[in-house]
């Protein structure tokens, strides 16, 4: 009976393995948000990963969570490593390219709960509105993610935090394209004022407007 048992336990091993190792060995997961704002300000957001903390889904996951910057301050050879709980787990990015406004490419390594390296770029082009931002990871599947993956689709659960964290990204930038605006419009009024204070100062040896008297040059 024992022996029995044993076979047919090895037969459904056998069997979930065939049906594992048919997984698929890549994923990626992609998502795409248009935001009103200036793409300059939008960009930064993602170059400076002191700046991450701000829109980033998982730092909010655990806010105890221990983070570390090394190598530039922004840009190409920027290091972020982080060490939280077993929500967001442990694990680096590092900068290997930027393009001013256009792009950011990272790779990201996951260290717990398991090892994989997930090249990761973000990419910002022209709209209508402002800026449209497209997040995309992507990744290869071994044994322990295959198996992984049949009991959780990794679109829909990276997705989520994709889309979570583009609309704090985009709220951020909106914001501050919006102060932007605003203190260029303040500049841009003062400067009509003064150019407007100019333009009605009598000039010396002409007549004051409204019948003032005339401002005499000096003698020489």
């Amino acid at each position: 009976m024992l022996k029995k048992i044993l076979l047919g336990a090895a037969v459904v091993i056998l069997a979930l393995c065939g049906v594992i190792a048919m997984q698929p060995s890549t994923y990626s997961v992609q998502r795409t948000a248009t935001f009103k704002a200036s793409p300059d300000i939008t960009f930064a957001l993602v170059n400076d990963f002191h700046r991450w903390g701000e829109w980033s889904p998982w730092d909010k996951m655990d806010p105890n969570q221990k983070t570390t910057f090394e190598g530039a301050a922004t840009g190409v050879g920027a290091k972020y490593g982080w060490s939280g709980n077993d929500q967001v787990g442990e694990g680096r990015m590092t900068i290997e390219e930027s393009k001013v406004n256009e792009f950011v490419r990272i790779k990201l390594e996951f260290i717990r709960p398991f090892e994989s390296t997930s090249p990761t770029t973000f990419t910002f082009a022209p709209a209508a509105e402002g800026v449209s931002v497209t997040w995309k990871m992507d990744g290869t599947n071994n044994f322990m993610g295959k198996a992984f993956s049949l009991f959780v689709n990794m679109d829909v659960m990276v997705g989520k935090d994709f889309d979570n964290g583009l609309a704090a990204m985009g709220k951020i930038a909106e914001a501050e394209t919006k102060k932007r605006a605003e203190a260029e419009a303040e500049k841009l009024a003062a400067e009509k004022a003064a150019a407007a204070a100019t333009a009605a100062a009598p000039i010396e040896g002409q007549p004051a407007p409204a019948g003032g008297q005339t401002v005499a040059a000096p003698t020489p």
